[in-house]
């Protein structure tokens, strides 16, 4: 059974930085609106201490010490622990060859709540203009991820009968989803690419849905956070793969 303090881990895939971007500053204002009282202004040293920001726009500014991203910023709370952080992603390792950010948070649900974690996650997706992302117990997101073939060699059999796969590099567009989480952000261009949505045949994912300012949508896929030794819950995400085979490169081209 999943564990129920585990941390929820929110992914978001956008265009990547340009000089002088300010999407790492409006995601962080953007999580402390979602979140009231929620105060990012503190960063992890490599000794694990606490380091507070007096500065943070300046500091945020600079960017990572290895590239350009969003360095990793956290509040001061250490029984209510909230991180943020993000990089660029590789040209040879993303859709299309084109280089995207990704960035990473963790909060604590079974403090925050189902509501407030996708009203975070929206913040999230509006603010980097992502094109996609996903959001799944930390406890869960190990398993979901042994679903990516990393070689075409090799027998791949992903765990409890769900689709395989394609690595990212091999998905076509970067407005496709790589994999379904059990929160889901999908900006219009990522809806319209993968045929969402479809009044018919999407009655129960839209009564768990919303739509956001820019015209995309947070899919809510279970109403408990996942849980992939609940039944009820694998069968939600393995209808949700076959209802989109374009989530994971699996479509026909």
């Amino acid at each position: 059974m999943a564990n129920p303090q585990s941390p929820l881990v929110l992914t978001v895939y956008a265009p990547a930085l340009a000089d002088d971007d300010s999407r790492p500053l409006a995601v962080i204002r953007g999580m402390e609106r979602a979140l009231p009282g929620l105060r990012l202004e503190s960063t992890i040293s490599s000794e694990g201490k606490l380091v507070p920001l007096p500065q943070r726009e300046a500091w945020l500014a600079q960017g990572r010490p290895n590239g350009r991203g969003v360095r990793l910023i956290c509040n001061s709370d250490e029984s209510y622990r909230v991180t943020v952080s993000g990089w660029e992603r590789p040209a040879g390792v993303s859709p299309r060859g084109q280089s995207q950010l990704e960035v990473h948070a963790k909060l604590p649900l079974h403090v925050v709540g189902s509501a407030a974690a996708a009203d975070v996650f929206e913040s999230m997706g509006e603010a980097t203009r992502a094109f996609w992302g996903r959001a799944t117990p930390e406890s869960v997101a190990a398993e979901m991820a042994q679903q990516v073939r990393h070689s075409v060699r090799q027998p791949h059999v992903p765990p409890r009968g769900l689709p395989t796969l394609k690595l990212t590099e091999e998905i076509r567009s970067p407005e496709i989803p790589h994999h379904l989480g059990w929160l889901n952000y999908w900006s219009d261009a990522a809806a319209r690419a993968i045929g969402f949505p479809d009044p018919a045949r999407d009655a129960e994912l839209l009564s768990r849905s919303r739509r956001t300012a820019t015209g995309g949508w947070v899919v809510q896929l279970t109403d408990a956070p996942l849980d992939l030794d609940n039944p009820a819950h694998l069968d939600a995400l393995k209808r949700a793969y076959e209802r989109f085979p374009e989530i994971g490169g699996r479509a026909a081209p």
